[in-house]
Formats: structure tokens, C-alpha cells, sequence
């Protein structure tokens, strides 16, 4: 990975965790931050001719500084899928400014992230000729998605995300406000 590539990851990550070691702080609105954690599973969709799309899983963690805004980090892995008489399998590391709309009179919202993320595709192949490889891609990032506040504490959620130029990521979730 590129020095600034680097650089810039560390400094998302940093402030995410400094921000977020501010948990119990108040807004003058009254509105107290609400930390979450959660799991979500879903399907890789990787730009690679002839791969079977990688079941995918993971987990995220996040901060609402309101009801609207926040910040997201999450870690998702995969299974081993067919290609090309092989094996390919991804992982990705991301770190996200977010915004939550909340639709009138409903317990329905829309989500919106945006930030960086680290994509890692490790395949080999055997047809037509052997291939033994690993890409590696830091980048912009973002996604949109559903979700559903089942009660104050917990709420589920359905997202789409474009990670890099090479991965896109479908999954649903489900996250523990405390």
C-alpha cells in the first residue's frame, strides 16, 4: 500500500476512535451519542470473469452523533468461491462517515456512507492457465441502504456498497444500540 494511501487510512481510523471515546457526550439539542455494534452477511460481486460470487460476513461498529450523523467502521471476510478450477476469496476493512434519514411517522430510514475502504482478492486458477494472485485496493467507498428500527435498541438494515473500482458488496444486517 502507497504511503499516503496509508497515511489517510490511519488518520479516518484515528479520528474514528477519538470521536468515539467521546461516547457520553451531550449536544446542546439534548441529544446524548449512541454507540452500536453489529453483524451482517451478504455477497460479494467481484470484476472477475468466470469467479462465483464469495458469500460474505462480518462485522461493524459504529457512533450516531445524532440522530442523523455518525461514523462507521466494519471488517467483512468470505468464503472460498469456484474460478477458473480454483478458489477466490476477498476481505475488506472500511471506515465511514454516515447519514440516516428518517422517514416521517415510520420506523423506516434510509442510510447513506461514504469514506475509505481496503479491499484485499486473493485467487488462483488452474484454466486455461495456472494463476496464483492477490489484489490489493484502497479507495473511495460509499453505499446506500434500508433499514428498519425494530425498537430503540436494535434495528436491521439491507445495503449496498461499491468498494473500488472492482468490488461491489450486498448484505444484510442487524446492530445493538447501547
Amino acid at each position: 500500500m502507497k504511503t499516503l494511501q496509508k497515511t489517510l487510512l490511519a488518520l479516518a481510523v484515528g479520528s474514528l476512535v477519538s470521536v468515539g471515546a467521546q461516547a457520553a457526550v451531550s449536544y446542546g439539542s439534548g441529544y446524548v451519542g449512541q454507540p452500536y455494534v453489529g453483524i451482517k452477511a451478504g455477497q460479494f460481486d467481484l470484476d472477475y470473469s468466470g469467479a462465483d460470487k464469495p458469500t460474505a460476513y462480518g462485522v461493524y461498529a459504529g457512533y450516531n452523533f445524532d440522530p442523523n450523523f455518525g461514523m462507521e467502521v466494519e471488517y467483512l471476510g468470505s468464503d472460498d468461491a469456484d474460478y477458473r478450477g480454483g478458489d477466490i476469496d476477498a476481505k475488506t476493512y472500511g471506515a465511514y462517515g454516515t447519514y440516516r434519514y428518517m422517514f416521517p411517522n415510520t420506523a423506516l430510514y434510509a442510510k447513506g456512507k461514504l469514506g475509505v475502504a481496503r479491499t484485499e482478492v486473493k485467487a488462483t486458477g488452474a484454466v486455461p492457465v495456472s494463476y496464483n494472485g492477490k489484489d490489493k485496493d484502497t479507495s473511495l467507498a460509499g453505499g446506500v441502504g434500508l433499514g428498519y428500527a425494530v425498537n430503540s435498541d436494535f434495528s436491521v438494515e439491507a445495503e449496498y456498497d461499491k468498494l473500488g473500482s472492482d468490488a461491489d458488496l450486498w448484505t444484510v444486517g442487524a446492530h445493538l444500540k447501547f
